[in-house]
């Protein structure tokens, strides 16, 4: 914190320091947050549980497997003859649909309605003190339906499989969206980061040397809590193959179908367990005032339009905008793609399952951690590791597009699923990291938050861009590695926008957009904003 004696006049320095300082109408006694260790811990442990192991992994390894019970061989009258080693068909949605079309439809259908649902209360991050609410809410909500997957474990009941199916994807990914949002304000408010600026408002320190401060600290939070939670997932997951042995999963496909479930719903108790200390740790950093004549209800709308309208003020935010669309896509698709294949490549075995992602996550620890100790080491830029990482994601579309023409190779052996994990996990999860850090490198501080909700938006938006397009491609194609054409092409036209990226350009941009828009009072903060206030800069007077 800053001493009492500095609260008299404020130093200009809006001209010197990066973007990521330069501030309106702020003064140092404003900022009386600290990110404390027991706060930043909460945080990091949150993320055990909110680690996708109940919406997004068995959730949808239960819904498919349901899914293939329930279903039946095309080649024969409908519902004569179950499924085995070839097609599987079940009537949805008015036509009669592949398994693994089906769960890319449900999950297009799904992302859909959380880009909807964030374009109304995403933008709830940024106002008042309401997003600690939110994210509670959601965790709540997300934890009841993996214990309803209790009383859904027969194949007749797959439709409500649909249900909890979208339900479970919306709730994890809406409790991780508003999660994400307080890392920022977390990385902002270390007493490190704090002390940098002192430092540099005293001339002790030179801006540039600040900015690179604050960028590790971004990267060394955003890679620590995923280390983090790698970690406490390989606990859970040791754990839960002693429930498996003890459930006899192995005995018999309804035991399989009956172990799904509890596994989901162990889950999901974790998750609440570990989520406490951050519901009650977490420092309720106020946010924006809601503009005039706006309800809380539309300013979602409103604040969607006006980043869209800002980005385009600001080149170097709309490439990585534009490269983040598409790259998401890629990789949200491959990854749901890939993993419909593995549910069939080890027959849905929960067992399999489990000890596949026990691998996957050591893997992704190794990776995650590796990653920043070398970035860390040769102080290596963001975008420079992101651009790396984005390579392997390339190499893995490439990897099932192989499998178009041969079957020899391509995700159709399960030797391939197990080198697939640790291949996952040690080169291409690094991207949660990395692609999460980028936004906070292009996006101006004093609309942070609308940049990141613009962001989840985006995300959410080409997330069921991909899985429709890749779902028509299967149907029309009847080959489940023929979507891989369509990632590769889309993954390759992505890095171009990601290369014409300068990050140094882009602090220049947004420290020009931000005098602007002081200037013109786009922006109003509340007297106590920790989002935007506080860095001691007065930058109406310059």
């Amino acid at each position: 914190m800053l001493s009492q004696e500095s609260e008299e006049k404020p130093t200009i320095i809006a001209s010197a320091l990066p973007i990521s300082e330069s501030l309106p109408n702020t003064t140092v006694s404003e900022r009386s947050w600290t990110t404390t260790r027991v706060e930043l811990w909460s945080f990091y442990v949150f993320y055990i549980g909110n680690n996708g192991l109940s919406g997004f992994n068995f959730g949808p390894s239960q819904f498919q497997n349901l899914l293939f019970l329930a279903g039946y061989d095309p080649s024969q009258p409908p519902f004569t003859l179950g499924c085995s080693d070839g097609d599987c068909v079940l009537p949805f949605l008015g036509e009669v649909r592949d398994i693994n079309a089906i769960v890319l439809l449900t999950n297009g259908i799904s992302f859909a309605i959380q880009a909807a649902l964030l374009l109304v209360i995403g933008a709830w991050a940024d106002y008042g003190s309401w997003r600690p609410n939110i994210t509670i809410f959601f965790t709540i909500l997300a934890v009841a339906v993996s214990f309803s997957w209790l009383g859904v474990d027969h194949p007749s009941q797959w439709q409500a499989g649909v249900a909890l199916y979208i339900m479970g994807l919306i709730t994890y990914q809406c409790t991780l969206t508003f999660w994400t949002a307080a890392f920022p304000g977390l990385v902002r408010d270390l007493p490190e980061v704090k002390e940098s600026l002192a430092q540099v408002k005293h001339g002790a320190k030179s801006p540039e040397a600040h900015a690179k401060l604050t960028s590790l600290s971004r990267n060394r939070v955003s890679n620590i809590s995923f280390t983090v939670q790698s970690v406490g997932e390989i606990l859970i997951l040791a754990v839960m193959v002693g429930i498996l042995k003890g459930l006899k999963s192995d005995s018999s496909t309804e035991s399989n179908t009956k172990a799904f479930s509890v596994l989901i719903a162990f889950s999901g108790g974790i998750w609440f367990l570990v989520a406490l200390p951050w519901f009650f740790l977490e420092k309720r950093r106020p946010g924006l005032q809601l503009p005039p004549n706006t309800s809380i209800f539309a300013v979602g709308f409103k604040q969607t339009y006006v980043a869209f309208r800002e980005c385009a003020k600001l080149k170097q935010t709309f490439l990585y905008l534009v490269f983040y669309f598409l790259m998401g896509d890629v990789l949200n698709t491959t990854v749901t793609v890939i993993g419909t294949l593995q549910n069939s490549l080890v027959s849905y075995s929960t067992l399999q399952l489990t000890l596949l992602l026990i691998v996957g996550i050591v893997a992704q620890a190794i990776g995650i951690y590796s990653f920043w100790l070398v970035q860390k080491r040769f102080a290596i830029s963001t975008k420079t590791m992101l651009t790396f990482n984005a390579c392997w994601i390339i190499i893995l579309t490439i990897w099932g597009l192989i499998g178009v023409h041969t079957d020899k190779f391509g995700f159709k052996h399960v030797w391939e699923i197990w080198a697939y994990q640790v291949f996952y996990g040690v080169m291409v999860c690094p991207w949660y990291a990395y692609s999460q850090t980028m936004i906070s490198e292009v996006s101006p501080l004093p609309q942070m938050f609308l940049f990141f909700a613009l962001f989840s938006v985006v995300g959410k938006t080409s997330a069921f861009i991909g899985p429709f397009v890749s779902s028509a491609i299967i149907e029309s194609s009847s080959n489940n590695n023929m979507p891989f054409s369509f990632l590769f092409a889309l993954g390759m036209f992505s890095m171009v926008f990601l290369w014409l990226v300068d990050v140094p350009q882009s602090r220049i941009e947004c420290e020009e957009f931000v005098k602007a828009e002081s200037r013109r009072k786009a922006f109003e903060t509340s007297s106590t904003n920790a989002y935007t206030a506080g860095l001691g800069v007065e930058m109406d007077k310059m």
